[in-house]
């Protein structure tokens, strides 16, 4: 029989994938002989038996009751028992941390009988009741699926009808009212009773934990963080100690390290008289650990102790949920704590100042996504702003946006292009949704550890809590200044991050700190000096190089200052656009050969002065041009308009002569399908002028630069073979180009030529390509475009969504290489042209060239380099170096 089942004795952190990120390290801090209530873990097994038979599996249940019985034993009660009875937590806990997952339900095996037997035992009888109270609200919404809400609002009531606003002014009487309300509550909205049976309690929590696994937020949740779907989730049952048994008791989350900033030191909140949830939910502002020291200097100096302990043990820093009941402290759970881009890279480089991880290790525990994350503007400091209020600053970044008071109203105004902020009193999992599309979240309640916040750190967003002096009212859509102004739905905020500022309308932003040091100037600033450490250490490790897909002299400048070494895509098409599109327009309705060549010289002359200015920004470094890839008719009026404006000047008896010309040319080259026809090398085959020009001007700009005492290493790029005859014919010619430049200017022009990968019958025949080819680059949005039978303009908007729901695929084949399909033929490719050709240049030009998951495939293929936007060459560099510790 499968062993469904684990103490937290048997387990330890490296079963995460069998017993879940909490179980595992609930086992981790058994075995460290830390204060951890005991329980036992239902594993991820279990789980994915569950959803793939739809019951429980066979021997779990016995297990469970095994298991349940030695907590018993341990405990000296009884789940449930009405004298004195034991009551258990119950919690999912995923191998990765998701915040789409089942909330915990605690108190299980309360009833109406035993909540006397704890009320006698604790002497405390509002404490039995709060915690049955709570019981009840937490199993109706999360194990029957009974809208939080309606449990908020009968709380909410019973102040107002009581004149108070803190849910510790509330005495027995009043809390007996509450069971009795949410009791009835869950009649009306589930039709049922509330189970009195502590072991069907508990059952049906355990399969809620399995159920959640496929929730709505859960699925958007793992697709975002490109978490796999068959992973399921462990349930972890655990022995209750209380943190609301009066104010000697109190609940709390803490860091090891600020988990914003990445400062060091402790940084935490506790709050008196709560269990854990209410410090997540943010329900009554908490205090600091500074300020715990003076409430419980004892419990206060253990858990510094114990912090210091896990942060040594795991290497890392630690996000810890803790209890102390009526002085005693207990650990209930700690994991690798969720952090900010900006946190992320200061501490991996104290840490490894530390000697607790060394550069490769630290270089490991960044990523592309946070360095872009750091890329993006900051308010201006000079700006003229309007302070609406302060809260917390739990997540930095600088977000503006339309204010917006539930989820589903942030998903409707994102899909519709707005920017949103979602303002909340303190958020939930039902919130997700709106937080993942929302530029940033502001609440009034809660800290640095609230749900909000520690949801938005993960996903990087920009994120203010607690901001205290703003009223939030949800149903109205609205929130108020405390003795000031009232923002409504759709009223511009801006929030940031950084500062826990909130401000009326929307503030300017200038570049952030790191842009500034990639640009090249002095930027004393910590975030600026670790990621410059992590940069150096992963130049000093990569293998791939990293290049820039650049069109202009400013492109390519700016991408050199951000460490491009070179140039691995220029389209020229985009250079025959603007007034230079007359130019084009004139050699296509040109009478004869003569008209022609005045058109083509025109040309060269303009493309010879973009190539010279491309070369004297890359002086020294491979610049890689493609000749001109789009089919004609980009560069000619649309066939629709020009066929009306000629109907009109027929019925008016004009005369356009040359417009009936452009006319004739546009219906000649028109195709039903212009991206499978007249485009790429098919031009220079058929319409040879173009391609030569544009390989005359390459040549004589990277002469002149040579002449002017400079350096240029041309790469001539022929787009869209698919046959090697194709090169062959257009390459002759270019070599021939090549050879007269040379011989009328007298210098030797260093050059390479070759082609690009984009088409499916290249990859299957680069071993005879890649004779005739200096070199390759792989064109993966064709590639993509081509393998999939996808046209990237149509199917993103019309189906795609319904594809990731569906699990076609985790993520868009646009964004991340398909590996096991384009990235087949990539690597195809590379193995036959290196076997047919040892000197054989290769490189991806791409969109991938600058995702990080691509990257990381890339370097594992052999590839020599990689090219991206210049806004993307940093992110790249780190990868490429990151890929080398795969």
């Amino acid at each position: 029989m499968s062993h469904w089942v684990f103490d937290f004795a048997e387990g330890d952190k490296s079963k995460k994938d069998l017993l879940g990120g909490k179980g595992a390290n609930l086992a981790e801090m058994s075995n460290l002989g830390l204060p951890v209530p005991p329980g036992f873990t239902i594993t991820t097994e279990a789980c994915r038996a569950y959803l793939a038979e739809g019951r429980e599996p066979d021997g779990l249940a016995d297990q469970v009751s095994e298991h349940l019985d030695k907590l018993e034993k341990d405990m000296g009660r009884g789940l449930g028992d009405a004298d004195d009875p034991l009551l258990v937590s119950v919690r999912s806990g995923a191998a990765f941390s998701m915040p789409g997952m089942m909330e915990t339900v605690l108190n299980i095996g309360l009833n109406d009988e035993s909540v006397a037997g704890l009320a006698r035992q604790s002497e405390d009888e509002r404490f039995a009741m709060d915690s049955y109270r709570r019981l009840l609200q937490m199993f109706g919404g999360t194990v029957l699926g009974i809208h939080g809400e309606h449990f908020s609002d009968a709380f909410d009531q019973a102040k107002d009808d009581k004149g108070v606003t803190d849910d510790l002014d509330l005495d027995v009487d009043d809390l007996k009212g509450l069971v009795e309300t949410f009791k009835g509550l869950i009649r009306e909205h589930a039709g049922i009773e509330f189970p009195q049976d502590p072991r069907e309690q508990m059952d049906l929590a355990i399969r809620a934990v399995f159920d959640s696994w496929n929730t709505d937020r859960a699925v958007l949740y793992r697709r975002q963080e490109r978490i796999p779907e068959d992973l399921g989730t462990a349930v972890n049952i655990q022995a209750m100690v209380f943190g609301n048994r009066g104010m000697s008791s109190g609940s709390g989350v803490c860091f090891t390290r600020d988990p914003a900033s990445g400062d060091q030191g402790e940084y935490g909140d506790y709050l008196q008289n709560a269990q854990g949830e209410d410090v997540v939910a943010g329900i009554r502002n908490t205090v600091s650990l500074a300020d715990m020291e003076q409430i419980d200097k004892t419990s206060h100096d253990e858990l510094l102790a114990i912090m210091k302990t896990l942060e040594a043990h795991y290497r890392d820093m630690c996000d810890i949920e803790f209890t102390v009941e009526q002085g005693k402290l207990w650990m209930l759970q700690t994991r690798v704590g969720k952090r900010t881009p900006e946190a992320a890279f200061r501490i991996a480089v104290h840490m490894a100042d530390e000697g607790l991880i060394d550069m490769d290790e630290a270089l490991s525990r960044v990523n592309g996504e946070q360095l872009a994350n750091l890329m993006f503007p900051r308010f201006d400091d000079k700006a003229e702003k309007k302070l609406l209020g302060v809260g917390m600053n739990a997540s930095p970044g600088a977000a503006v946006g339309k204010a917006v008071f539930d989820w589903a109203t942030a998903v409707e105004w994102a899909e519709q292009g707005e920017d949103v902020i979602l303002v909340r009193k303190e958020t939930t999992p039902e919130d997700l949704h709106g937080m993942m599309v929302a530029k940033g979240v502001l609440t009034s309640r809660g800290g640095k550890t609230s749900h909000a916040a520690v949801v938005a750190r993960g996903m990087g967003r920009t994120c203010v809590c607690g901001a205290e002096s703003l009223d939030v009212d949800t149903r109205e859509g609205e929130f108020t200044v405390r003795g000031g102004k009232t923002i409504v739905e759709g009223d511009v905020i801006s929030i940031d991050g950084s500062t826990g500022e909130v401000f009326d309308g929307e503030v300017p932003v200038v570049p952030s700190f790191v842009v500034r040091h990639f640009e090249g100037e002095e930027v004393d600033q910590p975030l600026v000096q670790a990621v410059a450490r992590l940069m150096e250490h992963a130049d000093s490790k990569r293998r791939l190089k990293v290049r820039t897909n650049a069109d202009t002299a400013e492109d390519a400048g700016r991408a050199r200052r951000f460490g491009a070494q070179g140039i691995g895509l220029c389209r020229t098409e985009h250079m025959f656009l603007g007034e230079r599109r007359q130019l084009v327009e004139n050699l296509i309705v040109a009478d004869d050969e003569r008209g022609q060549e005045a058109a083509l010289d025109e040309l060269l002359v303009l493309q010879r002065q973009d190539f010279l200015e491309i070369f004297e920004a890359m002086d020294g470094l491979p610049v890689t041009i493609r000749l001109i890839d789009p089919p004609l008719h980009e560069f000619l009026p649309d066939i629709t308009e020009l066929s009306v404006a000629m109907a009109v000047a027929d019925v008016r008896g004009q005369r356009k002569k040359r417009q009936r010309k452009l006319l004739a040319a546009v219906q000649r080259l028109h195709e039903s399908n212009p991206m499978l026809g007249l485009r790429g090398v098919r031009l220079g085959i058929v319409i040879p002028g173009l391609f030569t020009m544009q390989a005359r001007a390459i040549l004589e700009a990277a002469a002149e630069r040579i002449r002017g005492g400079g350096q240029a290493q041309p790469e001539i790029m022929i787009p869209l073979v698919a046959s090697v005859r194709e090169l062959d014919l257009v390459k002759a010619r270019i070599e021939k180009i090549a050879h007269d430049v040379e011989t009328e200017l007298g210098q030797e022009i260093p050059h390479k030529i070759g082609t690009m990968i984009e088409l499916p019958r290249a990859a299957m025949t680069a071993g005879e390509i890649a004779g005739s080819a200096e070199f390759f680059s792989f064109g993966t949005n064709d590639l993509t475009q081509m393998t999939w039978g996808f046209s990237r303009d149509d199917v993103e908007a019309s189906f795609f969504s319904t594809y990731l729901e569906q699990g076609v695929f985790p993520v868009s084949p646009f964004e991340s290489l398909d590996v096991d399909g384009v990235g087949a033929l990539v690597r195809r490719a590379a193995t036959d042209g290196r076997e047919a050709n040892p000197d054989l240049h290769l490189g991806v030009c791409g969109e991938h060239g600058g995702d990080p998951l691509s990257i990381h495939f890339f370097n594992e293929v052999g590839l020599d380099y990689v090219s991206c936007s210049p806004f993307r060459v940093p992110v790249a560099r780190l990868e490429a170096g990151r890929s080398v510790l795969d």
